[in-house]
């Protein structure tokens, strides 16, 4: 980088550097992160000049995006759902198609239901945050068998002053006791061991196993569908996002399960995300459709 002082000039030469679409808005970021401000007063003060150890931060964090690191691991953190999340190589990194799946959850809950939901392999706690937080009489229970996994999200719920989560280690469902649930969800690992996305971009710095499940991808899938059933209340669901072109297979396999009202979501892009089923046992319940 230029030995230039301008705030201006340092974000056009990181623009170029970057040189990708959204080049001119991760600039803006790791100076932001750097000076502590928002994007207005960013732009509100493109003249100003940058003392010598800021230009030497922002050069330093440049060079790590410059080196494919993810901006999310290098700001360490990512919006998802309406919260502010910390994210680390420990955690996979929220995405915007994973809110297909809490939109999903959200319209399966009514507002006074008091359910109680499982968040099978929470990561950053992103999917079981964003339920409780806006499901507030919902008791939630997340879990990953990543115990620096639910540090991290132990400590986003703390941030966000959410207190109706309880956070378990376990392997899927390994470690929970007999409680019924009468929603479980969860964004398992689904991609192709060989896929060769694995080796490209972010993915390379995020944890391998939080994305790859077997020569299919679909190994932890059907681990979870095998399982839910005895997991479920009568008429509670069963909702797993997936891979695009999974959504056929998945629905297969729930149905050779048992689920019932299967259904395949779609994500902002219009591709298939999501798919749900419901357990077939009828009980009278307060809430479940």
């Amino acid at each position: 980088m230029p030995n230039t002082q301008s705030i201006k000039s340092a974000l056009a030469f990181a623009t170029v550097k970057l040189n990708h679409d959204e080049a001119k808005l991760e600039a803006q970021l790791l100076l932001q992160h750097v000076l502590n401000v928002n994007r207005a007063w960013l732009i509100a003060h493109k003249n100003d000049a940058l003392q010598a150890n800021q230009h030497a931060a922002f050069e330093a964090l440049l060079n790590r995006r410059l080196n494919g690191e993810p901006i999310a691991y290098i700001l360490g953190g990512r919006a998802f759902y309406g919260l502010d999340l910390l994210v680390t190589p420990d955690t996979l990194i929220p995405r915007p198609d994973t809110e297909t799946l809490v939109e999903a959850a959200l319209a399966k809950i009514p507002m006074a239901a008091h359910p109680s939901i499982l968040d099978l392999g929470t990561g950053s706690g992103a999917i079981a945050l964003a339920i409780a937080k806006n499901r507030p009489q919902a008791s939630v229970i997340a879990v990953d068998a990543s115990k620096a996994a639910l540090a991290v999200a132990k400590k986003n719920a703390q941030n966000l002053s959410i207190d109706n989560v309880e956070f378990v280690l376990s392997n899927w469902f390994q470690h929970l006791n007999n409680q019924p649930f009468d929603v479980i969800l969860s964004n398992p690992p689904y991609i192709e061991e060989n896929d060769a996305h694995l080796s490209q971009g972010d993915l390379r710095f995020e944890p391998i196993s939080a994305l790859s499940s077997g020569e299919d991808g679909l190994n932890d899938i059907r681990q979870i569908i095998e399982n839910s059933l005895v997991h479920l209340q009568p008429q509670g669901w069963l909702m797993l996002e997936h891979g695009f072109n999974q959504a056929d297979k998945v629905a297969d396999l729930m149905a050779n399960t048992g689920f019932v009202s299967i259904e395949t979501i779609k994500d902002f892009g219009g591709n298939n995300r999501v798919t749900i089923g419901k357990n077939p046992l009828i009980v009278s319940t307060h809430w479940a459709e």
